[in-house]
């Protein structure tokens, strides 16, 4: 089940043209020594990273695999993938997506074609609708991480990092499901093993930080992921496959507050290219407030893995 530098190079080959090449943004906000470059994917076409395991996904599905269609479950950014690869490659493409999924969320997978399933805020609950939906009518499952082709394009983004940065220390890294982590770590530490890979979760959902502690997938209630501000990582348990990347590839998981969340979002929001919506937000707030957990290196890259941000939460931020 492990992804191999091979697989993430292979997707490299057939994410080119269709994803963008994500720049690295150093940014000036450190009062130390610290140097923080940002890996903006909020730049991507659908505003966030998951469009590159998405793709690598559907496109490797066989002729009749794509005309039974696909279908997803995700609070958001990897609806939006699913469904921009689905149209692109010509698939029909059913999400189900939570009812409180951000309203932004919700119109722009919509705008992509797919037809959409709501139900209640769990993520458990999501995937199973899903994968009754799909064994009804004969749809392929796209899960959002725990799958090899979703980690391995996901693993695509810590091959740009080595490629624009040879001297990164430290890479930071959100984990909601577990499907980025994998992939980029499995990038980094099969390329530079000396380099350390650290996830970064809210302190309400967590589970992947307690799973990593405790050597076992722990899984939290959806009323407690649900209270975090960062929609994109309230996923109750990561999946069993990104547990056997984490545990081979990760060196630490750390864990932020909604208050630094929302402190980071507020200073990235000052300059539109580096605007993050709150999972987006994690990985740079762990640089700013928990540098004491943090391995001590020079030079380290933020993911900021999307920017679809509620206009009525910027508006709020920006009011303050």
């Amino acid at each position: 089940m492990m992804v191999t530098l091979g697989d993430i190079r292979q997707a490299r080959a057939l994410l080119d043209g269709i994803t963008v090449r994500t720049p690295l943004f150093e940014w000036t906000g450190a009062t130390d020594a610290r140097k923080l470059f940002l890996k903006l994917e909020n730049l991507q076409p659908i505003g966030a990273f998951k469009l590159r395991g998405a793709y690598n996904k559907v496109a490797s599905l066989t002729d009749d695999e794509r005309h039974r269609g696909v279908i997803s479950y995700s609070s958001g950014n990897h609806a939006q993938g699913v469904a921009y690869a689905a149209r692109a490659l010509g698939v029909k493409a059913i999400i189900v997506m939570p009812g409180n999924a951000p309203p932004n969320k919700l119109k722009a997978t919509a705008a992509l074609g797919a037809e959409i399933v709501t139900v209640g805020p769990g993520s458990e609950e999501r995937r199973l609708r899903a994968e009754e939906l799909a064994a009804e009518h004969g749809y392929v499952l796209v899960p959002p991480y725990n799958d090899e082709k979703i980690i391995a394009g996901q693993g695509t983004v810590g091959l740009e990092i080595l490629d624009d940065l040879r001297a990164v220390e430290t890479v930071l890294v959100p984990v909601g499901g577990g499907g980025l982590i994998s992939g980029v770590s499995a990038a980094i530490k099969l390329s530079n093993p000396k380099i350390r890979v650290i996830g970064v979760e809210p302190e309400l959902a967590s589970d992947a930080q307690a799973s990593f502690r405790t050597g076992h997938i722990v899984a939290f209630p959806a009323e407690q992921v649900s209270q975090t501000l960062a929609d994109g990582l309230r996923t109750q348990s990561i999946g069993a496959i990104n547990f056997e990347h984490i545990r081979t590839y990760v060196d630490d998981i750390v864990t932020v507050t909604e208050d630094e969340i929302r402190a980071a979002m507020r200073v990235l929001s000052e300059n539109e290219k580096t605007l993050a919506e709150p999972s987006g937000a994690v990985a740079p707030a762990a640089f700013l407030f928990h540098a004491d957990q943090l391995p001590d290196a020079k030079i380290a890259v933020a993911v900021i893995s999307g920017g679809n941000i509620d206009p009525a939460l910027l508006a709020e931020l920006r009011s303050l």
